[in-house]
């Protein structure tokens, strides 16, 4: 003129394109206010012409004071969008009518400032209003033509002349403002369809992901059966007395993650179904961060991250569900895989967020694979599926959180994860 959190404030910008609209006109119509009074007054003070100038001021005055914002915004809460820009173009259009029956009729050339209006309604407007409103200009431009308070001009020759220089004015000060608009417009118009067209990708992403969980519960419960029978061969394995020390070792750290892959599986066969509220118990970030990465050294116990806190101890008291701090184990695991001697996890957090860096010392991403990388099922390793970075994308946006993948200056990758307090702070108490 994520429903995830990126669909709600793509949501709440849409809400706000009525009250853009309405400025825009708001500012159309002070131009059109302002070229009316400096032609009138213009006309008045260098021809000798007979033009009544205080019913066309105070017209003037009462287009200004309706434009006022304090006046119509009150109503912009009872009415659409829609039928205030009509009642607003409608002012205007009789506006110009009254100080064209006072100023020479259909000779005026503030005439021309019809047209505009009938643009601008035409852009803005459902066509049955917009049909209105140029309905209603050529009937008041016909009677203004046939009815309209007598003038008098002395010089016949300097008031043609005026009228041609009036003529050029209006013609130039109406495409500017078409123009203007027209732009203003279309720029909101392709706002609204990128923020449409990353919401579908959004959906599309998330439909996937949907699938994806589907697949893997069906996988979690197939899985059970394997598991129990590898877990009891390698307890007997492990519990056999002629099994050779340097065997014994191994033989404990796979039935250490068996038994680590049932209590993943278990666990997530438990928060199934739970809701969010009732699944997650709230704790301060440091222990969340923490035990999260004491959950992952488990899994990947060759790792030996370097961790930093930065922040207040203890942190916030946030509840993160299970899918977010899966998120960050896909993270994590992507690190560890890209250079499994060196993997950072960086945590920090103040007043309105919590952020988590991972870095890692690996090749970087390829710009091929950069630009799809979590969007497309891609991957920077030959063995790699892609699903690890769509699932944590999808996770994080879904907890109202931002995450970005950039390669390191002195090389590597660092993938930041950002979560604002609002989504997932339980409060703003501190404490473990």
């Amino acid at each position: 003129m994520s429903a995830s959190p990126a669909i709600g404030n793509q949501a709440a910008a849409a809400a706000t394109e009525p009250v853009t609209g309405l400025r825009r006109l708001t500012a159309m119509r002070w131009i059109a206010i302002s070229i009316q009074l400096a032609f009138v007054l213009a006309v008045s003070a260098g021809f000798d012409a007979s033009i009544p100038l205080w019913p066309i001021l105070s017209i003037c005055a009462v287009q200004a004071v309706l434009n006022l914002p304090p006046l119509w915004r009150p109503v912009s809460a009872l009415a659409s969008e829609s039928a205030l820009a009509f009642a607003q173009i409608l002012v205007d259009i009789f506006a110009i009518t009254g100080i064209a029956y006072f100023a020479g009729g259909g000779t005026n050339p503030l005439i021309s400032l019809y047209l505009p209006l009938i643009a601008v309604a035409a852009t803005i407007l459902p066509p049955a209003r917009a049909a209105a409103i140029a309905a209603i200009s050529i009937a008041c431009y016909s009677l203004v033509s046939l009815v309209h308070a007598p003038t008098h001009v002395h010089d016949l020759e300097q008031a043609f002349r005026s009228h041609l220089i009036g003529m050029w004015m209006i013609f130039v000060c109406s495409a500017l403002t078409i123009w203007w608009f027209v732009i203003r417009l279309n720029a909101t118009i392709r706002t609204r369809d990128a923020a449409l067209a990353a919401a579908r990708e959004t959906a599309l992403r998330n439909e996937r992901v949907v699938a994806l969980g589907s697949l893997a519960a069906g996988a979690a419960h197939e899985l059970g059966t394997p598991l129990a029978t590898m877990a009891v061969v390698v307890g007997e394995l492990a519990a056999d007395p002629c099994l050779p020390p340097s065997a014994r070792s191994d033989v404990e750290l796979i039935l250490a993650q068996v038994r680590e892959c049932k209590r993943i599986i278990t666990h997530l066969a438990a928060r199934a179904g739970s809701s969010r509220a009732e699944a997650v118990q709230p704790v301060s970030a440091d222990v969340w961060i923490g035990q999260l990465v004491e959950r992952w050294c488990r899994q990947r116990p060759q790792i030996t991250p370097e961790v930093r806190i930065q922040g207040a101890i203890p942190g916030p008291r946030i509840a993160a569900d299970a899918t977010l701090e899966q998120a960050l184990l896909n993270l994590f695991n992507n690190a560890a895989d890209a250079s499994p001697g060196q993997v950072g996890i960086h945590a920090g957090w103040d007043a309105h967020q919590v952020r988590v860096e991972v870095l890692d010392r690996g090749r970087g991403i390829p710009p091929e694979i950069s630009e799809r990388l979590g969007r497309d099922l891609v991957s920077t390793r030959d063995d790699g599926a892609g699903m690890g970075v769509v699932l944590a994308l999808s996770a994080v946006e879904q907890s109202g959180g931002t995450l970005s993948i950039t390669d390191r200056v002195d090389g590597g990758t660092l993938a930041r994860v950002v979560l604002p307090l609002a989504s997932i702070g339980a409060g703003t108490a501190h404490g473990g």
